[in-house]
């Protein structure tokens, strides 16, 4: 956001470097490529791979149980939403306190994302194992991709 301060003197832009570093912290640009970037409730994090015959959801929810989250799917948008409480890292609930820095979602979340068209969503599936949830969303049969074989006429 600040990172280009044309205009000014070298030693005011020296000077006004820890305010630029300061305001890129707290107002990153939205087109960064790092985690700044990821906007808040953007937990959990999604990959969406394809083979020939299925699209695989794959939703990272560490911390997470299977009972706690909730998968949807309506209007070709397959929506993933729960709740993650603040824990001690062992399961226990902790005590109110005041955190120096907390860099562990907690609370409700929600994530949204546009199915291809193509999908036999009656036949989805998921499966979770160690705070990977994995969706499985067949093709339909019409759309599966086939070989014709050639025969010598």
């Amino acid at each position: 956001m600040f990172g280009d301060l044309r205009g000014l003197e070298p030693a005011r832009v020296q000077g006004m470097d820890w305010f630029r570093q300061w305001m890129d912290e707290v107002f990153p640009d939205s087109g960064a490529a790092d985690i700044r970037s990821v906007p808040r409730g953007s937990f959990p994090m999604i990959n969406v791979g394809r083979t020939d015959d299925t699209v695989r959801v794959y939703v990272f929810a560490p911390g997470i149980t299977a009972s706690e989250l909730a998968i949807d799917i309506q209007d070709n948008v397959l929506t993933v939403s729960g709740k993650r409480d603040a824990e001690a890292g062992n399961g226990e609930q902790q005590p109110p306190r005041s955190d120096f820095r907390r860099e562990r979602f907690r609370g409700e979340f929600s994530r949204s994302l546009a199915l291809p068209d193509g999908l036999d969503v009656e036949r989805a599936e998921a499966r979770f194992r160690d705070g990977v949830c994995e969706v499985l969303l067949p093709k339909r049969e019409e759309l599966k991709p086939r070989r014709i074989n050639v025969q010598v006429a």
